[in-house]
């Protein structure tokens, strides 16, 4: 009881500003009491309105009112201290709206400390002590205290979910794995945890080798920018000095080319500068995305943890593919050549070479892709190891090599059924998918189609949907010891080429370039296709009697 009328004197005399026991209390007219810093401090902010008001009872006065010492109250709070009242430490402030409060605590409550995933309840200081000194609590998980223990009680019969439903992908109790959980794969949430944990910091990982990517793109475009800026200015300058030279109608021409180098000038740059700012906007994401996942790794929640993972550890596509390539060009240096040459020919002339002017500038393209490589060493660059996936070869197709040859077979392999498997054509796609720049070779033997396919092509119904190149998601080259034929949508257009045992394939998926090469001590084109492809390609192989086989060749 003491105890109890110790507490009610503190709340007594404890400033409702602060929180604290008044120092220097002082009375306002209405009759409350503040520690007058408190007081003079909420009084000093409202001098700008000129109304003064209590902040308990909300009166209001005018002027200022005076503030008078409360003797007896100071008294009071002297004399408590003498016996050992002390101001609360900050651990024992009163809990505010955005605190968790103590569960135990009666009447007014103050801030939790602690909370426990096993009692479920947050706990202050004093009545935390507890989980220190009995043995049965001292085994109790603590955390940071959270509002949000409840998630962690079955709602169906009120115990602890301790465990992890990877059937059901849900946090469960043991009543649950016993009732309609029984004969699920179940594992306890602290293991489910540390290994979505791994899973994490391999996320955290590529994130960040994307932000550095992102970022050396961003330095490279920079860096075009300036080039194209100062390729311009150059350009515009040297044609000003040539077209001063000449007569009136030469002068309206300089007019007009330095008004079209601005405009490519700025088209130019404000791609690049579109690009860029994807780019900042991505490392951005990226950057928050790393965060969120930081922050989450560091809970010690296991059920929040695995409540939230699978929603932010998703990333978003990229914006870009995974380079910038650009290829080098000497931008606006052409135009002044043109105008050097168009100098020195008469006005006739000049009307005729108009064309060519205008013509230079607008072809200026910082991003397109470079040229294609005129030497094996040169497609060797891009080159990619391909392998086949058994999911979709026809049953007559044996896989080999590390699923890098395939050879036809009559007897059917015993392949497990799957969706992606070419059931009435035998054909096989590659593992990989193929966007960017890529190069490989194909060494075959007998009757051959090497090809290029998107994903959904169809693998069972008509031969004209499923087979490569009679369809329009399928490019096709045929081989066999007499010629080569090219198959597109069911045109086939016939082909001359030195007969090899080797194909060389070259796309270039950004450009719409697709190329096939006859491979031997030298390399002859055989053809080029020019188009726009949609989606991601894959590699693909069609055999046809006994004894056809091809392999894609692991090049160095």
């Amino acid at each position: 009881m003491a105890q109890k009328g110790v507490q009610l004197d503190q709340e007594t005399i404890s400033c409702s500003i602060c929180l604290d026991l008044l120092k220097d209390p002082v009375t306002t007219a209405c009759g409350h009491s503040y520690c007058k810093n408190c007081i003079e401090t909420h009084f000093d902010e409202e001098d700008r309105k000129g109304i003064y008001s209590c902040p308990q009872c909300r009166k209001t006065f005018t002027p200022r009112p005076v503030l008078e010492k409360n003797t007896m109250l100071a008294a009071l709070v002297e004399q408590l201290k003498k016996t050992g009242l002390q101001a609360a430490p900050a651990d024992h402030c009163y809990a505010g709206p955005e605190d968790v409060a103590c569960d135990v605590c009666t009447g007014r409550k103050l801030r939790a400390i602690k909370s426990c995933l096993v009692c479920p309840a947050s706990y202050c200081e004093k009545h935390l002590q507890p989980h220190y000194d009995a043995a049965p609590l001292k085994k109790h998980k603590l955390v940071a205290p959270s509002n949000k223990l409840q998630e962690n009680i079955c709602s169906r019969h009120d115990e602890v979910m301790k465990i992890f439903c990877r059937t059901d992908r849900q946090s469960i109790c043991y009543l649950c794995k016993r009732d309609e959980h029984k004969g699920h794969e179940t594992v306890p949430a602290a293991a489910e945890r540390t290994e979505k944990q791994k899973e994490l910091a391999v996320r955290r990982l590529n994130i960040q080798q994307r932000i550095q990517e992102r970022e050396k793109d961003v330095k490279l475009l920079q860096q075009e920018v300036e080039a194209i800026n100062g390729s311009a200015d150059k350009a515009v300058e040297d044609s000003e000095k040539m077209f001063t030279e000449l007569i009136r109608l030469i002068q309206k021409r300089s007019s007009d080319v330095k008004q079209q180098v601005r405009s490519q000038q700025q088209t130019e740059v404000s791609r690049v500068k579109e690009l860029q700012e994807k780019l900042e906007q991505e490392i951005a994401e990226l950057k928050r995305k790393d965060g969120e996942l930081e922050q989450l790794s560091r809970t010690e929640d296991h059920n929040h943890f695995l409540h939230n993972y699978p929603s932010l550890s998703a990333l978003s596509e990229s914006t870009h593919s995974s380079s910038i390539n650009i290829r080098p060009l000497s931008y606006f240096e052409d135009v002044t050549a043109a105008v050097s040459e168009t100098r020195d020919k008469l006005q006739d002339i000049l009307r005729e070479e108009w064309t060519n002017i205008s013509l230079t500038v607008t072809e200026v393209d910082v991003l397109l892709s470079p040229a294609e490589p005129k030497t094996r060493a040169g497609f060797l660059k891009y080159s990619r190891e391909i392998t086949l996936d058994p999911n979709t070869a026809n049953t007559h197709l044996l896989l080999s090599e590390r699923n890098r040859k395939a050879t036809f077979k009559e007897q059917q392999q015993s392949y497990s059924d799957h969706p992606d498997r070419f059931l009435p054509c035998w054909q096989v796609l590659s593992k990989e998918s193929l966007s960017g720049r890529c190069y490989w070779e194909v060494k075959w033997r007998g009757n051959v189609y090497a090809a290029v396919s998107y994903k959904n092509i169809s693998r069972v119904g008509r031969l004209n949907d499923c087979v490569f190149g009679l369809n329009d998601k399928s490019w096709a080259l045929s081989c066999d010891s007499n010629s080569y034929k090219y198959f597109y949508n069911k045109v086939q257009t016939e082909l001359s080429g030195p007969e090899a045992s080797t194909l060389g394939v070259y796309l270039d998926h950004r450009a719409g370039i697709l190329s096939f090469y006859s491979v031997s001590e030298t390399m002859t084109l055989l053809h080029r296709v020019q188009t726009t492809f949609t989606q991601p390609l894959y590699a693909g192989l069609m055999l046809f009697e006994r004894g056809d086989t091809a392999e894609f060749i692991k090049l160095k």
